[in-house]
């Protein structure tokens, strides 16, 4: 417990942090700065040293494999708590060696070739469809909504986010829609139903790719939106548009180029594409440990930096870009609270620990969003120059159309 104490010493400056070791005893650790008041038990004295060495991967285990509960708070607070003192636990010098190394190496996790793709996905995507319908909205968005009003609701905001979306894409009816990483299908189908557009999706994952195609034949779209098992890498043009709404973090720094030479080549000459993709304020980085062993493998925010600098060896033109700081935060919020609400039935066909593991995941993606500085991005790119309207007013007129 010795190690384990100067580390949470120097993690604790805001706040008070109860600790209960496995023998019972209470350590309180109080920072120099006010702040909230959380506790946790240990249950295992292997979580002494395995916290010391890598906090950030353990905690999470420890949380799902109810070795590590709360103590007179909730996982709500005390990971709220760990995200105020975050900063801190980094500065420890073990802890600096730990991150520096594992952005050393994070290309190799990040390799996301054809087979490594697919795998990822499954990982994530075909867990179950009841899973993902007992938290997102009625029309299954799983990325970011667009609260254009205090009182929206989740669904009203994921339908603003399909506008936003749409009107960016400058759209005109006949035209032909490249949709990466379709999801289950809701992009695709609003944008045919909506612009009168031909759209083509694809997505890695069985379970999406089944319901998406579903979803088209029961809303009579099927004739103008197919939906097929496909890498992006295979996918023949041209196209007049495309657009891919949180597949980008699934692609990889060292497959950027790639990804963005093949949109370039995809386009018609005239053709606009649309990219909303979570990233990082604080510059290139790498993937917290927990979230990539048991959430996204292979995933991985991107600074704009990163993302931008393999957009100008493609030669195409960012003809606009937008910053959606705390949308996803209210996104993560109403998701969570979903998922508690249906939380019985999801241990109906889930078990407990990944109950906790979908819980903590939820609440602290959130948190990187509320407190930390993680933010979504929009980036609208374009084959020429003149391909698109000089000024953003056209934006702002089709949105409003598409609301009308």
């Amino acid at each position: 417990m010795h190690l384990l104490k100067t580390l949470l010493t120097r993690f604790v400056q805001v706040g008070t942090l109860l600790v209960v070791d496995a023998d019972g005893n209470s350590h309180v650790f109080t920072g120099p700065r006010p702040g909230p008041k959380v506790g946790i038990r240990l249950l295992d004295k292997k979580l002494y040293r395995a916290l010391f060495l890598h906090p950030e991967l353990h905690a999470g285990e420890a949380y799902m494999d109810g070795t590590l509960v709360m103590e007179g708070c909730t996982i709500r607070e005390f990971l709220e708590f760990a995200e105020i003192n975050g900063s801190n636990l980094r500065k420890h010098p073990l802890q600096k060696v730990l991150q520096k190394s594992l952005k050393g190496i994070r290309k190799l996790h990040q390799r996301n070739d054809a087979k490594s793709a697919r795998a990822h996905v499954h990982h994530h995507y075909d867990l179950s469809n009841e899973l993902y319908k007992s938290f997102l909205d009625t029309d299954m968005h799983y990325s970011c909504a667009y609260f254009a009003g205090e009182k929206d609701t989740l669904e009203v905001a994921q339908q603003n986010k399909l506008r936003h979306i749409a009107a960016k894409l400058d759209l005109k009816p006949g035209q032909r829609v490249l949709d990466i990483g379709c999801g289950w299908g809701g992009m695709a189908l609003y944008l045919a139903a909506a612009a009168d557009v031909e759209v083509l999706g694809v997505t890695l994952s069985t379970e999406q790719l089944a319901l998406a195609r579903q979803r088209a034949i029961e809303r009579g779209l099927d004739n103008r939106v197919r939906f097929e098992l496909m890498d992006y890498r295979d996918v023949e043009g041209p196209f007049d548009r495309i657009v891919s709404v949180g597949m980008f973090e699934h692609v990889g720094i060292v497959h950027y180029d790639e990804f963005f030479t093949k949109v370039r080549d995809l386009l018609k000459p005239d053709g606009v594409a649309l990219l909303h993709s979570i990233g990082r304020r604080s510059g290139p980085s790498a993937t917290s440990a927990w979230i990539r062993k048991y959430i996204f493998p292979g995933g991985y925010s991107p600074a704009l930096s990163e993302a931008l600098a393999s957009v100008e060896r493609s030669k195409l033109w960012v003809t606009d870009i937008e910053i959606l700081r705390l949308h996803y935060a209210k996104t993560l919020r109403a998701w969570e609270q979903r998922f508690q609400a249906n939380r019985k039935k999801i241990m109906s066909f889930m078990d407990e620990r990944f109950c906790r593991m979908w819980e903590f995941y939820l609440i602290g993606s959130e948190l990187s969003f509320s407190h930390g500085s993680h933010m979504v991005f929009q980036i609208q790119l374009a084959k020429g120059r003149e391909t698109l309207p000089i000024t953003r007013d056209y934006m702002a007129r089709a949105e409003a159309k598409l609301k009308a």
